[in-house]
């Protein structure tokens, strides 16, 4: 299969894709967003709380 300049092997246009990054890089579109609502400490009791079930679910 002969390679087109400018596309991945999947047929993804990478111009296409670092213009959208260009764009979103300025809009701080999800990094800062989701960031700034995540509790460590909540999302760690969570953790925790999986991985207990998790092993009670495996030694029975």
């Amino acid at each position: 299969m002969a390679k087109k300049a400018g596309l991945t092997q999947s047929g993804t246009n990478i111009q296409e894709v670092k213009q959208q990054n260009a764009q979103s890089a300025g809009q701080g579109q999800f990094g800062t967003e989701f960031a700034s609502e995540t509790n460590a400490a909540e999302v760690k009791k969570f953790n925790q709380q999986a991985e207990a079930k998790k092993s009670q679910n495996s030694s029975k």
